[in-house]
């Protein structure tokens, strides 16, 4: 695929990653484990006991954020994260539970390691970006 100039255009990642099929496939598992993996009992807690609205708003975000459809941006407007995460306890527990069941679910996609890690990497900016709590 070119561009107008006849270079090479860069695919977006949210077609890397297959789109919404394959976000919602990552969000899936990533929310599967959480619910189900005692590992993740902190992090679990911090969530309603029905995730259908935590899997669509991580869904929605997603999209947008990988350059694919603006879905969150659409229902909600800006998504400013750490603004709408402030209710919440995040400190580096919590940010380590997220960032390990994050691990867990982009494991189980047949994504490229390379994007496994650079999508893991930006994740971890985000998340440790989100903690709003003094540590002890």
């Amino acid at each position: 695929m070119s561009n107008a100039n006849g270079t090479p255009a860069e695919v977006p990642l949210f077609e890397l990653l297959g789109g919404e099929a394959g976000l919602r496939k990552l969000v899936d598992s990533f929310y599967d484990h959480m619910d189900t993996d005692a590992a993740w009992t902190v992090l679990r807690a911090l969530h309603p006991p029905e995730l259908t609205g935590s899997r669509d708003k991580l869904f929605w975000f997603l999209c947008g954020w990988t350059g694919g459809p603006d879905h969150f941006v659409e229902r909600f407007g800006h998504p400013r994260l750490r603004a709408r995460h402030l209710p919440f306890a995040i400190g580096v527990t919590e940010r380590d539970q997220w960032l390990g069941c994050m691990q867990q679910a982009l494991a189980a996609q047949n994504w490229p390691q390379a994007m496994q890690q650079r999508l893991l990497a930006a994740f971890f900016d985000t998340a440790d970006w989100m903690r709003n709590r003094a540590e002890n």
